[in-house]
């Protein structure tokens, strides 16, 4: 056992020393959070108010059009936007806005934006519906009163009766992004395990590491070593993501916003914000479960990942065992927005179940809500996938490890497994 805490705290230490791992730990919430908060603040610092002339004939349109947050509209006559369509550039306007009998056009000395045009559009559009409507003898004021905005508040109640409110955006974006996160450890550190494990064998380290320990305790302590470097890495991605995050609320919102949203949350913006979206999901939970599906999720696969990598001398040669591997992965991820159009069904429920994809199915219909005895019988059954992989992969990986030079078919691996001893 001492053997493979050594082999552990080797592994663990050799990567987490390496700059790669510092440089990636630090700058990946620094970009997580610059792509969350970046086009707002952008979007906050190129809010120009745009002035736009109009030229029409008609006053429902000169009258009508009215002026929104970045956008103002001024009436001007047919002469001047003779002289100003002479030379837009030099005219205070970003554009001119031409109405006659039949045509509608807008101009400018640059590409009209999107969001200016369907802007005019909406309003233009407004009006004349307007116009027709009061033509045909409708009372305007009657459909006005008509129109109604109905807003359902979801909530759920729990066997004891009680209301919490429900966000089926936050569900779904929990579940995506768990299961995203779950898929991508799983190949980056699977893979890892699977590299090392080939660089030591064509380095022929591996046969001086085997004369002093079992090649189920080198395997073993491979795999755990790098799972430990995943989780450290993990959290502090997570403490990182909150500070820097907490951080940029001072650049992103403007003093009078944050000093109201603090008074009345008592909690910074980012996590008052968080609580109100994610009402009624048992965070601690789906935290605990998240840990628990990717540390053996990741166990159970990196075993086969290391099984591959013993069984071959260069990654090229990979490719042929790999796909069966990452088959249910992929699959998985593939499934991941049918699982939760009905996080209920069948499909789901034994998607969850199956121990190859219950690490990213699992995570996927939790924050939709799961019976107690399903969450527990997924964990018992993945621990056990985990443990009936380490065995198989053990066996393929103390034959395969001192083995060299020889193309390694289906076969041979069946050959391997039905070894006794």
């Amino acid at each position: 056992m001492n053997k493979i805490f050594l082999i552990i705290r080797r592994e663990y230490l050799v990567r987490v020393k390496k700059k790669s791992f510092i440089v990636m730990t630090i700058l990946a919430p620094i970009l997580m959070v610059g792509l969350i908060l970046a086009p707002v603040f952008l979007a906050n610092q190129d809010q120009e108010k745009k002035l736009i002339a109009i030229v029409s004939d008609d006053e429902k349109f000169t009258d009508g059009i009215i002026d929104e947050e970045l956008l103002h509209f001024t009436s001007i006559d047919q002469s001047e936007s003779k002289n100003y369509k002479l030379n837009l550039s030099d005219s205070p306007y970003y554009a001119l806005l031409e109405i006659e009998e039949d045509t509608i056009s807008l101009y400018s000395f640059q590409q009209i934006s999107i969001t200016v045009r369907n802007s005019i559009e909406n309003q233009i559009e407004k009006i004349i519906e307007t116009d027709n409507l009061k033509q045909a003898g409708i009372d305007i004021e009657v459909i006005e009163n008509a129109k109604t905005i109905i807003n359902i508040e979801t909530k759920i109640i729990d066997n004891e009766g009680l209301e919490t409110s429900a966000n089926t955006e936050a569900s779904i974006g929990i579940g995506f992004l768990t299961g995203l996160l779950i898929y991508m450890f799983i190949f980056m550190y699977g893979t890892m395990v699977m590299r090392g494990v080939i660089e030591e064998k064509t380095n022929r380290i591996v046969e001086i590491i085997i004369s002093s320990v079992k090649p189920f305790q080198l395997m073993m302590g491979k795999i755990i070593g790098i799972a430990l470097v995943g989780l450290t890495q993990f959290i502090l991605w997570i403490i990182l993501t909150l500070l820097i995050s907490t951080f940029a609320e001072l650049f992103i919102i403007s003093p009078q916003e944050l000093t109201e949203a603090t008074n009345t949350t008592n909690h910074s913006v980012l996590l008052s914000e968080l609580n109100r979206l994610t009402g009624g999901i048992n965070l601690l939970r789906i935290f605990v479960s998240f840990l628990f599906f990717f540390l053996f999720g990741y166990l159970m696969y990196s075993s086969l990942f290391a099984a591959v990598g013993s069984a071959v001398d260069a990654e090229a040669d990979t490719q042929q065992f790999m796909l069966p591997i990452t088959i249910p992965l992929i699959l998985s991820f593939i499934l991941i927005q049918p699982v939760m159009d009905n996080p209920d069904g069948a499909l789901a429920f034994w998607l969850s179940i199956i121990p190859l994809t219950s690490p990213i199915i699992m995570m996927v219909r939790l924050p939709f809500g799961v019976e107690l005895w399903e969450l527990g019988l997924s964990m018992i059954l993945l621990v056990i996938g985990f443990i009936t992989t380490t065995y198989l992969a053990a066996k393929i990986y103390r034959t395969g490890i001192l083995m060299y030079g020889k193309k390694i078919s289906y076969k041979e691996l069946w050959k391997w497994l039905s070894y006794k001893g």
